[in-house]
């Protein structure tokens, strides 16, 4: 079967049944909040060699918005989310977060990389360390936080996102869905402003996607900015504020959830979702 169609059959099952309301869009105080640009992009271009991988990307995310940016392998969504902390650096265009411009400045590269939180595909533990050491490495070196108080706040936020259990473990010792949970908590550890996800469940065996979604789902509904690249539809369509459709390195269409699946307006973007959702 169709991966694509997979992912989304799998999604729709994992939310069957769940209350597909966004309360935090009710909250007034949240509402007014996000008149703030988190993060704003204008006139991105990347190469890879002669390769044009980013396209002119302009994109402002505010304060508390779920953003989920979709498209096909190739179109650049990953390479688009790891310029935002400078894990690729981009040639033409910026980038600026929470009001410090990614440049090649060092001093503000680890500025924005203190206030982003990212999960990978794979999870990036550290093999050799428990769950917690892995946790509170950062907070401590980066932070300046006592290993006590960095370990308050690691079993804190284990506990969010219900694995404290597992604390002394090493990462071997857990599974797929376990282990993506302990990096969300890991990132939230650095108590970032923005969150970025890259495609945190494409690794994941089909029955433990559903954890991850879940954790990533209560994470939203604290107010966090997020920004999630992601084939799985029911959670763009339960979380997102905004979903940005891509391809061949550039933004083709951005709409609410509601719009952007009942009434797409570019034909590439009916392609796809016609491939991934059956229609």
């Amino acid at each position: 079967m169709n991966y694509w169609r997979l992912s989304a059959r799998r999604t729709s099952k994992a939310f069957q049944g769940q209350n597909m309301t966004n309360p935090t869009l009710t909250n007034p105080a949240q509402t007014e909040a996000r008149e703030e640009a988190v993060i704003q992009i204008s006139g991105l271009n990347k190469w890879y060699g002669d390769f044009h991988v980013l396209r002119g990307i302009d994109l402002t995310v505010k304060k508390g918005e779920r953003i989920v940016i979709a498209g096909p392998s190739g179109s650049g969504k990953s390479t688009l989310i790891r310029c935002i902390n400078r894990l690729e650096a981009h040639q033409e265009g910026q980038i600026v977060v929470d009001g410090t411009e990614l440049t090649s400045d060092l001093k503000n590269i680890g500025q924005v990389r203190s206030e982003v939180g990212m999960c990978f595909q794979h999870f990036n533990l550290f093999p050799h360390m428990t769950i917690l050491e892995n946790c509170i490495l950062a907070p401590m070196s980066v932070r300046g936080l006592s290993q006590e108080e960095a370990e308050a706040t690691a079993r804190s936020f284990l506990a969010k996102v219900h694995i404290e259990d597992q604390a002394e473990k090493y990462p071997g010792q857990l599974s797929g869905g376990q282990q993506q949970r302990v990096a969300i908590a890991r990132a939230l550890c650095m108590r970032p402003r923005v969150m970025l996800f890259d495609e945190p469940t494409s690794a994941l065996d089909p029955e433990v996607i559903k954890e991850v979604l879940d954790t990533m789902i209560e994470l939203a509904e604290t107010g966090m900015t997020m920004v999630c690249v992601t084939h799985e539809m029911g959670f763009a369509r339960q979380v997102a504020d905004r979903v940005i459709f891509m391809d061949e390195g550039k933004i083709i269409e951005e709409n609410t959830p509601e719009l952007f699946f009942s009434a797409p307006q570019h034909q590439r973007t009916q392609g796809f979702l016609n491939q991934i959702l059956g229609h």
